[in-house]
C-alpha cells in the first residue's frame, strides 16, 4: 500500500505557489506591458503621422479661433499667470528667500520652476478630457486610429511649457548671467513629462467619454494643485502632521526635478528622479490599457 503511494507520489515536490499579491507585484513590474503599450502607440502615431500632425496643429489653431488675437493667447496666457503669481508672492506678500548655499535663487524662480510643469499638466488634462466628445465625427469613423487624440491633446500641452521654461531661461539668465549647469537636464525632464501627460490624457479621455464633468473636476484640481503641492511654499514649512500628504502626491516628485534642475542646480531631491521616471511609464502604460479597454464603446456612448 505504502509502496504504491511511493510510486504515484512525483520525485520531485512542486514549489509552492506564490502569494497573489506576490504575483501582482511581479506582474506590475514585469517590462513586457510597458514595452508593448509604448510599442502599440509609436506603431500607431507612425503610420498614422501625417494625421497626428495635422491635428496637433488644428488643435493648436482651435485653442484660441476666432478671437482678436489668435493664437498670440497660446503665449501670452502662460506669461501672463506666471507674472501673476509671480508678482503676488514676491511683491504683495514679499516672501524673500534666495542668496544662500541652500537656497541659492530667488523667489521668483523659485515659483516658476514649478508652474511651468503644472500649468502644462492641467492644460493637457483638462482638454483631454473632451478628446473623445469634441470629436464624434472622427470617433464614429471605423477606419480612424483613436489613439491619435488623446496624444495630440497632451502634445499641445507642451506649448505652455515650451514658453515658460524659455521664460525662465531668460529671467535666469538676466539676474545670474548664467544657467545651472543641470538645465541641461530640462530635455530629459519634458520628454518624461510628455510621456505621463500622454498616460493621463489616455486615462481621462477614456473616462471623460462616459463621465462628461471630468474636465470640471480636473479644472477645479488644477487651482487647488498651485497650493497643495510644493509651488509657492517650501516643504520644510508644512507642518509635519501633512507632510505624508505631499510626499503621496505623484506630483509633487514632478514638480521636485524641474525645482532641482532649475532652481537648485543640483540633485536637492535625488529619490525624486527615480519616482519621477518609474511613475511616467507607469502613467502611460495603465492610462494606455484602460484606453485600449473603453475603446471599443466610444461610438456607441455619443
Amino acid at each position: 500500500m505504502s509502496s504504491t503511494l511511493d510510486r504515484d507520489r512525483p520525485l520531485v515536490e512542486p514549489p509552492p505557489e506564490p502569494p497573489a499579491a506576490r504575483r501582482g507585484t511581479a506582474r506590475l513590474l514585469h517590462p513586457a506591458p510597458y514595452a508593448r503599450a509604448f510599442a502599440d502607440v509609436l506603431g500607431i502615431l507612425h503610420r498614422n503621422r501625417a494625421l497626428t500632425s495635422e491635428i496637433v496643429r488644428r488643435e493648436i489653431r482651435g485653442q484660441h479661433a476666432g478671437q482678436l488675437l489668435g493664437r498670440w493667447w497660446g503665449l501670452l496666457q502662460p506669461l501672463f499667470l506666471m507674472a501673476l503669481y509671480a508678482f503676488i508672492f514676491c511683491v504683495v506678500f514679499r516672501v524673500r528667500i534666495g542668496g544662500t548655499l541652500e537656497l541659492p535663487r530667488n523667489y521668483t524662480i523659485y515659483i516658476l520652476a514649478g508652474m511651468v510643469p503644472w500649468f502644462a499638466f492641467i492644460q493637457s488634462m483638462a482638454r483631454a478630457a473632451t478628446a473623445i466628445t469634441d470629436n464624434s465625427v472622427l470617433v464614429k469613423q471605423t477606419i480612424f486610429q483613436l489613439e491619435v487624440l488623446p496624444v495630440a491633446r497632451a502634445i499641445t500641452g507642451c506649448v505652455p511649457m515650451i514658453v515658460g521654461l524659455a521664460f525662465i531661461g531668460i529671467v535666469t539668465l538676466i539676474q545670474y548671467r548664467s544657467l545651472p549647469a543641470t538645465f541641461l537636464l530640462v530635455p530629459l525632464l519634458a520628454l518624461l513629462q510628455v510621456i505621463a501627460m500622454a498616460g493621463a490624457a489616455f486615462a481621462l479621455s477614456a473616462i471623460g467619454a462616459v463621465a462628461r464633468d471630468v474636465r470640471e473636476v480636473v479644472q477645479i484640481f488644477s487651482v487647488i494643485g498651485v497650493f497643495i503641492l510644493p509651488i509657492v511654499y517650501l516643504p520644510s514649512s508644512v507642518p509635519k502632521i501633512f507632510q505624508p500628504l505631499l510626499y503621496a502626491n505623484p506630483f509633487s516628485y514632478v514638480i521636485w526635478c524641474y525645482q532641482d534642475a532649475i532652481y537648485y542646480g543640483r540633485f536637492e531631491h535625488p529619490w525624486a528622479w527615480p519616482v519621477f521616471a518609474i511613475g511616467s511609464l507607469l502613467a502611460f502604460s495603465l492610462g494606455y490599457r484602460l484606453f485600449r479597454r473603453v475603446k471599443p464603446f466610444c461610438g456607441n456612448v455619443l
